[in-house]
């Protein structure tokens, strides 16, 4: 099964230190070389972003600055996992090198895996 998991920060935390990022760099090597991690990376800030949306038949694009929100993902990786479980455990030794903050794991369709739980 495929998992998409995102990260955001705990707001104001400190800006990432050189260790910091050979920490992270060190399990994304050991993790890609495992086979579970498949991708991963950060997102630039909503300045730099566009939004897209369809409503009512209409498509519309507006181009950044927006405000900022407490919901930014600073991060992704999309991991190969057995179950849900096996991804909870990935995501709990990631977060406990990045530190405080949150993030969301979530199922991949893949036509050849049923999805867990409830859609």
């Amino acid at each position: 099964m495929k998992f998409l998991m995102t990260y955001a920060s705990a707001p104001k935390a400190a800006p990432p230190t050189p260790e910091f990022m050979a920490a992270i760099g060190q399990f994304t090597e050991e993790m890609m070389k495992a086979g579970v991690v498949l991708m991963t990376g950060g997102l630039v800030r909503p300045t730099k972003g566009t939004q897209v949306r369809f409503a009512k038949g209409q498509f519309s694009v507006t181009d950044g600055p927006f405000p900022e929100t407490k919901e930014l993902i600073d991060g992704f990786a999309l991991i190969r996992s057995d179950s849900m479980q096996s991804a909870i455990d990935v995501a709990r030794r990631f977060m406990a090198i990045a530190g405080d903050g949150e993030g969301e794991i979530l199922q991949v369709f893949d036509a050849a895996d049923e999805p867990i739980g409830p859609r």
